[in-house]
Protein backbone atom coordinates (compact mmCIF):
# COMPACT_ATOMS: atom_id res chain seq x y z
CA UNK A 1 0.00 0.00 0.00
CA UNK A 2 1.53 3.35 -1.14
CA UNK A 3 0.99 6.05 1.49
CA UNK A 4 -0.70 9.20 0.72
CA UNK A 5 1.28 11.93 1.67
CA UNK A 6 -1.51 13.94 3.16
CA UNK A 7 -3.01 11.85 5.53
CA UNK A 8 -2.61 8.57 7.76
CA UNK A 9 -3.01 5.42 6.83
CA UNK A 10 -3.69 2.27 8.80
CA UNK A 11 -2.66 -1.30 7.43
CA UNK A 12 -5.19 -4.24 7.64
CA UNK A 13 -3.57 -5.96 10.32
CA UNK A 14 -3.56 -2.23 12.49
CA UNK A 15 -7.30 -1.82 11.99
CA UNK A 16 -8.03 -5.95 13.23
CA UNK A 17 -5.63 -4.82 15.81
CA UNK A 18 -7.08 -1.96 16.87
CA UNK A 19 -10.71 -3.15 16.43
CA UNK A 20 -9.44 -6.25 19.17
CA UNK A 21 -8.00 -4.21 21.59
CA UNK A 22 -11.15 -1.95 21.96
CA UNK A 23 -13.41 -4.68 22.21
CA UNK A 24 -10.78 -5.84 24.96
CA UNK A 25 -10.84 -2.82 26.64
CA UNK A 26 -14.39 -2.16 26.56
CA UNK A 27 -14.23 1.16 24.59
CA UNK A 28 -17.50 2.55 22.72
CA UNK A 29 -17.09 3.70 19.60
CA UNK A 30 -16.58 7.27 20.40
CA UNK A 31 -12.70 6.18 21.05
CA UNK A 32 -10.05 6.75 18.54
CA UNK A 33 -6.31 6.01 18.02
CA UNK A 34 -4.42 9.56 19.26
CA UNK A 35 -0.73 9.30 17.18
CA UNK A 36 1.67 11.79 18.00
CA UNK A 37 5.68 12.58 18.03
CA UNK A 38 7.33 13.82 21.19
CA UNK A 39 10.78 14.74 21.83
CA UNK A 40 13.09 12.21 22.79
CA UNK A 41 14.17 8.39 22.26
CA UNK A 42 17.38 7.16 20.52
CA UNK A 43 17.14 9.09 17.10
CA UNK A 44 15.49 12.74 19.16
CA UNK A 45 11.92 11.84 18.20
CA UNK A 46 9.56 8.92 19.69
CA UNK A 47 6.23 7.97 18.63
CA UNK A 48 3.36 8.33 20.61
CA UNK A 49 0.40 5.93 20.25
CA UNK A 50 -3.18 5.33 22.38
CA UNK A 51 -6.63 5.49 22.57
CA UNK A 52 -8.73 9.04 23.25
CA UNK A 53 -12.11 10.36 22.86
CA UNK A 54 -11.43 13.40 23.29
CA UNK A 55 -10.86 15.89 20.25
CA UNK A 56 -8.78 19.46 20.69
CA UNK A 57 -9.05 22.09 18.37
CA UNK A 58 -5.89 21.59 15.53
CA UNK A 59 -6.65 18.05 15.65
CA UNK A 60 -6.30 16.27 12.07
CA UNK A 61 -8.67 13.33 11.47
CA UNK A 62 -8.65 10.53 9.05
CA UNK A 63 -10.60 7.24 8.78
CA UNK A 64 -9.56 4.30 7.41
CA UNK A 65 -12.14 1.30 7.08
CA UNK A 66 -14.49 3.14 10.06
CA UNK A 67 -11.35 3.89 12.22
CA UNK A 68 -10.64 7.09 13.39
CA UNK A 69 -6.99 8.76 13.60
CA UNK A 70 -6.41 11.78 15.05
CA UNK A 71 -3.32 13.51 15.57
CA UNK A 72 -2.29 16.93 16.53
CA UNK A 73 -1.02 19.65 13.84
CA UNK A 74 2.51 19.59 15.32
CA UNK A 75 2.97 15.93 15.07
CA UNK A 76 1.00 15.97 11.62
CA UNK A 77 4.37 17.78 10.30
CA UNK A 78 6.43 14.61 11.12
CA UNK A 79 3.55 12.12 10.38
CA UNK A 80 2.25 12.98 6.82
CA UNK A 81 2.17 10.01 4.48
CA UNK A 82 2.79 7.45 7.69
CA UNK A 83 0.84 4.17 7.81
CA UNK A 84 0.63 2.66 10.66
CA UNK A 85 1.26 -1.30 10.54
CA UNK A 86 0.99 -3.87 13.32
CA UNK A 87 3.50 -7.06 13.23
CA UNK A 88 2.49 -10.26 14.81
CA UNK A 89 5.67 -12.11 13.63
CA UNK A 90 8.48 -13.94 15.38
CA UNK A 91 11.32 -10.77 14.90
CA UNK A 92 8.74 -8.74 17.57
CA UNK A 93 4.60 -7.69 17.82
CA UNK A 94 3.49 -4.73 18.04
CA UNK A 95 2.58 -1.33 16.23
CA UNK A 96 5.48 0.13 13.43
CA UNK A 97 5.15 3.80 12.24
CA UNK A 98 6.17 3.64 8.56
CA UNK A 99 6.84 6.82 8.33
CA UNK A 100 8.64 8.03 4.65
CA UNK A 101 9.23 11.62 6.28
CA UNK A 102 12.35 9.78 8.74
CA UNK A 103 15.47 9.93 7.51
CA UNK A 104 16.85 7.46 10.14
CA UNK A 105 15.08 5.12 13.00
CA UNK A 106 16.38 3.38 15.85
CA UNK A 107 16.61 -0.17 16.28
CA UNK A 108 13.16 -0.69 18.10
CA UNK A 109 11.89 1.50 15.40
CA UNK A 110 10.14 3.93 18.65
CA UNK A 111 11.78 6.87 17.52
CA UNK A 112 13.14 8.69 14.60
CA UNK A 113 15.09 11.72 13.20
CA UNK A 114 14.30 13.74 10.04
Amino acid sequence: MVADVGHITVSEKALHKIASLREEGNLTDDYFIRVSVKGGGCSGLSYNLDFDNEQKPGDQEFINDGIKVICDLKSFLYLAGTELDFSDGLNGKGFNFINPNASRTCGCGESFAV
